[in-house]
């Protein structure tokens, strides 16, 4: 069987190539893909060296929101839209396309014609043959499924029965056997003019393209519940959850390849949730390759005004290391780690699990004494140790301008 984990928490699916294992592909050369609005710049992965090796840069029709490979590791597709974030500007342009990958070098190039999408994507992804594309919209929350052409072009939507896609969508991820979906939507917190938006995960049962048999887990009946992301343990019926607006990570045991209700274990994200100085956030959330070990990304970038400017109030911008019992499925913490960054929106961990890399959206000026300095955007990059832990090891600073960096991932080529 092909391993499950071909882009670490971007699961993918279908030619008929030789299987390759995490272990196997650890020799493998990797690229790794980061985005600064609509562009998307390739970069070689040094993972020995810890380094990237910035190479050509692509032009979307719009920001990039998210992408995620075909099992062949031979595409990349792309998703793209002119809308601001979260409740934002709505825009009109919004995209899937695809890319080929160079098998060597890859480097990107458009394959086809995109597809046009309704609404501002949030997140993508394939099913375990590469056989769909799924779509997840946040506002107005939602799931569309599009069809892989046997050239590997997007092509049309499979058309659905009635759902309830939850309140603010974002993520959507098929089981590993491909019998399940799961659309993660984290609702909204409550506000002095708003009431709280329950969160909850959408389940559904899953057959060519087709979604049906909808259940809902949402503990508390989804009060004080936001989840953001989610990932698969490679060989345990175990799931886990980062709960955004809360700051945990929950565990949750699967029984015939579907998520049960039950939280078995919750964690705190943070390394001191007892002293949070501005809104904290968990964010994305991956499985070591080896599964034996979690990690969960903390941010933070609230500003307050220091001498006629907006400065960093301060909190945690941290990567939290997690041991898992692989009797129970228990994780515990062990570190946390500084992404000498502001907002470490996403992160990924190379196939070989020796090294991991942070992206971080936007430059956000921090107070030095009595002056004020610059922290850029960029990429955060970290060997990874046999015991999990991590150790930083250097920085690329990006200048974003006007744009966001909102998206990264690696591909095994």
């Amino acid at each position: 069987m092909f391993s499950r984990r071909n882009f670490l928490s971007l699961a993918a699916g279908s030619l008929a190539l030789p299987s390759l294992s995490w272990a196997q592909s650890g020799s493998r050369k990797v690229a790794l893909y980061a985005n600064v609005g609509a562009d998307l710049t390739h970069y070689d992965v040094d993972v020995a060296g810890a380094a990237l090796i910035k190479r050509e840069t692509v032009t979307l029709p719009a920001g990039v929101q998210y992408a995620w490979p075909h099992r062949s590791r031979r595409y990349l597709y792309v998703a793209t839209s002119s809308s601001a974030s979260g409740y934002g500007k709505p825009g009109t342009e919004h995209h899937v396309t695809a890319f080929r990958i160079d098998p060597t070098t890859g480097a990107l190039t458009k394959h086809g014609e995109s597809i046009r999408l309704p609404t501002r994507p949030i997140h993508m992804t394939l099913d375990i043959p590469s056989q769909h594309i799924l779509v997840a919209f946040n506002n107005p929350s939602a799931l569309h499924i599009y069809r892989i052409n046997k050239d590997f072009t997007p092509g049309e939507e499979v058309k659905q029965g009635a759902m309830d896609a939850g309140i603010f969508a974002h993520q959507v991820r098929v089981t590993p056997d491909n019998r399940h979906v799961i659309l993660v939507t984290r609702g909204n917190e409550a506000t002095p003019q708003k009431a709280e938006d329950p969160g909850a995960l959408k389940v559904f049962d899953y057959k060519n393209g087709v979604l049906s048999n909808e259940t809902v887990i949402a503990p508390h009946g989804g009060k004080e519940y936001g989840p953001r992301h989610l990932d698969f343990h490679p060989t345990k019926p175990w799931m886990y959850v980062s709960i955004e607006t809360q700051n945990k990570m929950h565990m949750h045991r699967m029984q015939g390849g579907k998520p049960l209700p039950e939280v078995v274990y919750s964690k705190e994200t943070l390394a001191e949730p007892n002293n949070i100085r501005s809104r904290q956030a968990a964010s994305t959330v991956h499985v070591h390759p080896n599964g034996r070990f979690l990690y969960g990304a903390n941010r933070s970038q609230d500003t307050v005004d220091f001498e006629g400017k907006k400065v960093y109030k301060g909190g945690e911008n941290n990567i939290v290391v997690y041991a898992i019992d692989q009797k129970t499925g228990e994780h515990t913490p062990i570190q946390h780690i500084e992404t000498q960054a502001i907002h470490p929106r996403t992160f990924h961990i190379d196939p070989s699990g020796r090294m991991l890399v942070a992206q971080h959206n936007l430059p956000v000026d921090v107070r030095d004494g009595s002056t004020v300095r610059t922290v850029s955007a960029g990429l955060s990059v970290f060997r990874m140790g046999s015991d999990g832990k991590l150790s930083f090891a250097r920085k690329y600073d990006i200048d974003v301008g006007n744009s966001i960096m909102f998206w990264m991932g690696m591909v095994p080529l």
